[in-house]
Order: structure tokens, then C-alpha cells, then sequence
């Protein structure tokens, strides 16, 4: 027998070189969406802090605002597409349930023949992602990694539905990960609670659907469940994430949690007692809760109105569907 096998290992360090985004086409206000839940614009202000949601054309697909997303940020990040080693896309509206988004995505990109998957998990996707991509890099399974949150949520949106449907938006943010000669991305925080499976998720199967047992399958949710989980639960894990990454609150640039409902946020902020020097993301208000999305659309947002941020620390913290969950703290490029 020969020699003992090799491993390889990859740079100590890993940074985010840069955002990309892309948003649905379409602008839609509360009143064309109040009818059929028989409420009102006043009403989802109130509980949800969105004004308005973006929702993508008809056949505009989550690949597509995943290619977007992804081709802007690696042309923003000055590396060559061929360089990508690893597509990642953290989805849970693939038009298909294969081949992944992400194959598709790397080829358009122009990173064929990289690595690539799809990862499931809902609202937290962006976060485990990277926290993917950083542990690749550094392992020296790839050299550069992009990572994708990519929801087309308008297709499993139930009009009448009160619990959801008008919180939800249609998007992709993608980001470039790639060595650093300093540490760029802190220790992931994240779990899961499958006991409260129920909270949140597809009312129903495909197979179901396919017999004609059901309708179409739709997301729900038990909104006072999930909120009371979010706000308490959470706070922990975003504590934990800064405690984990030997920072303060007070040392934060900026805030950066899944936009899922305005009151969550203010909540957050409350909890972790932020100073007024840290800048909150609140993309939630024009482009409603796009799930994987969320996170790097709300920072892709933040950079473009707030240059200055560049270089300094956010935490950013997913939540949502499984029950999973996912928060690190990074430095924004």
C-alpha cells in the first residue's frame, strides 16, 4: 500500500468580495392585495411595516433572478466567473424539483464546470450558505464560492390567505466569497427545531395536489407562533453570533436580519440593545419578506444607500421554516 492519503486544506481566512441583486419586476402596493383577505392598507402597515412588495412577471423564474443576482456580484467582485469553484443557491422555489438551480446558474454565469447544489432552508438559506461557502474555502474544496438566496414566492402565494401571503416577494442577492488575509466571516450560529415543523410551510404535497386531494400547495403560517420565536428565540442566537465572534453590539456597522416583519425588527434592535450608530436594514418595507432573498437583497440595498458602511462588521441572522435557523457576523466589502 502507498503513502497515507492526502488532504487538502485552503487559505485561514474568508471574506465577502461583493453584492449582486436582482428584484421581481413589479411593484405592488397593499391595496391590490386587501380584497380577497378583506383587510386594508392601514392594516398590514401596522402588523408588517410593508408599504409595498416586489413580484416577479409571470415568466421571470427564480433561476433567472438567481443569474441576475449572481452576474452582478461576481462583475462587482473583479474575478474571472471561471475562477468560481462553488454555486450555492439557497432556494425553496425551484420551478423543479431537479435539476438544481444552482447547475443552471453557474453555467449562465459563465462557472461551468463548478460545483453546485441547492440547499433548503427557507428563510435561513443565505446564512447556512455562507457559512458553506466559508468552510469550502477554507477547507480548500474551492478558491471562490458564490452564494445565492433566490425566491419566486408569488408562485405559491394563496390570494385569500390571511396568515402570509401578503407578506411575501419575489427576488435573488448573491454574494462572492472568496481567501482573505484577515478574518471576513465570524462562527455561524445555527440550528434547527423540527418539532414546530407546523409553524410555518406548504400547506400541503405535490402527490396530493397530483391525486386531486388538494389545491395547489401554498405557504401558511401561525403568525403569533412564529413571531413569539422569532423575537425571544432569536435575540439569543444573535447574541450568541456576537459572542462567538468576540464582538459588541456597540462595534456593529450595521443590522441585517431577515426581513420578515417589520415589528420582528424593531423588536431585534430593542433586545439587543443597538446603539443609534448601528445602521438597520428595513428592505422589507418596498420588497416584503423574499425569504433566502432577504438578507443579501437587504444588504445590497444598505451598501448602495450607505458607502460608508464598507469594511465595517454586520450581523446578519436568518429564521424561518423548518424551524431553522442561522446568524454569523461579517465584514461588508
Amino acid at each position: 500500500m502507498s503513502g497515507a492519503l492526502r488532504q487538502r486544506t485552503g487559505p485561514a481566512h474568508t471574506r465577502i468580495y461583493a453584492y449582486g441583486a436582482a428584484r421581481g419586476e413589479n411593484s405592488v402596493p397593499n391595496d391590490d392585495l386587501v380584497g380577497p383577505i378583506d383587510s386594508s392598507d392601514e392594516w398590514i402597515r401596522q402588523r408588517t411595516g410593508i408599504i409595498t412588495r416586489v413580484r416577479a412577471d409571470k415568466d421571470t423564474d427564480a433561476i433567472d433572478l438567481a443569474s441576475d443576482a449572481a452576474a452582478e456580484a461576481i462583475s462587482r467582485s473583479g474575478i474571472d466567473p471561471a475562477q468560481v469553484d462553488a454555486v450555492i443557491v439557497a432556494t425553496i422555489s425551484n420551478p423543479k424539483q431537479t435539476p438544481s438551480v444552482s447547475a443552471i446558474v453557474a453555467d449562465r454565469v459563465g462557472a461551468n464546470p463548478a460545483a453546485a447544489y441547492d440547499l433548503n432552508a427557507a428563510c435561513a438559506g443565505f446564512a447556512y450558505g455562507i457559512a458553506q461557502a466559508d468552510a469550502l474555502i477554507r477547507a480548500g474544496s474551492a478558491r471562490y464560492a458564490v452564494v445565492v438566496g433566490a425566491e419566486k414566492l408569488s408562485d405559491v402565494v394563496d390570494p385569500t390567505d390571511r396568515s402570509i401571503s401578503f407578506l411575501l416577494g419575489d427576488g435573488a442577492g448573491a454574494a462572492v466569497i472568496g481567501p482573505s488575509e484577515t478574518p471576513g466571516i465570524g462562527p455561524t450560529v445555527w440550528g434547527s427545531d423540527g418539532s414546530r415543523a407546523d409553524a410555518v410551510g406548504m400547506n400541503a404535497t405535490l402527490t396530493q395536489f397530483r391525486d386531486g386531494e388538494v389545491p395547489w400547495p401554498t405557504l401558511r403560517q401561525e403568525g403569533p407562533t412564529v413571531f413569539r420565536w422569532a423575537v425571544w428565540e432569536m435575540a439569543k442566537v444573535a447574541r450568541q453570533a456576537l459572542e462567538e465572534a468576540g464582538v459588541e453590539a456597540s462595534d456593529l456597522a450595521a443590522f441585517i436580519p431577515h426581513q420578515a416583519n417589520m415589528r420582528i425588527i424593531d423588536e431585534f434592535a430593542k433586545q439587543l440593545k443597538l446603539p443609534d450608530s448601528v445602521v438597520i436594514a428595513r428592505d422589507i418595507e418596498t420588497t416584503g419578506n423574499t425569504s433566502a432573498a432577504s438578507i443579501p437583497l437587504a444588504t445590497h440595498r444598505l451598501l448602495e444607500e450607505h458607502p460608508e458602511l464598507s469594511g465595517g462588521l454586520a450581523l446578519q441572522i436568518g429564521f424561518g421554516a423548518g424551524l431553522v435557523f442561522g446568524a454569523q457576523v461579517v465584514v461588508l466589502p
